[in-house]
């Protein structure tokens, strides 16, 4: 079995909520998070770069949103 070489996310902002990367032997991208490192999803730079470019396009709704959860 091969082992992964994990990589921290740069966007991750707490050590409790981290997302972790990786090279699947496959050839495709392993991601999991820090609070469920048994479970991890299988998918390709396309798809991710898609998912990224969407989050980044809408910061300050991720913002607003977290306020407010935190109001209620």
């Amino acid at each position: 079995m091969t082992e992964l070489n994990w990589q921290k996310s740069s966007y991750s902002e707490t050590a409790s909520s981290c997302v972790y990367l990786a090279a699947a032997p496959t050839g495709g991208i392993l991601l999991r998070e820090s609070d469920e490192p048994e479970t991890t999803l299988n998918t390709t730079p396309h798809p991710l770069a898609l998912l990224i470019a969407a989050l980044r396009s809408a910061p300050h709704q991720r913002g607003q949103q977290r306020q407010r959860l935190l109001v209620r």
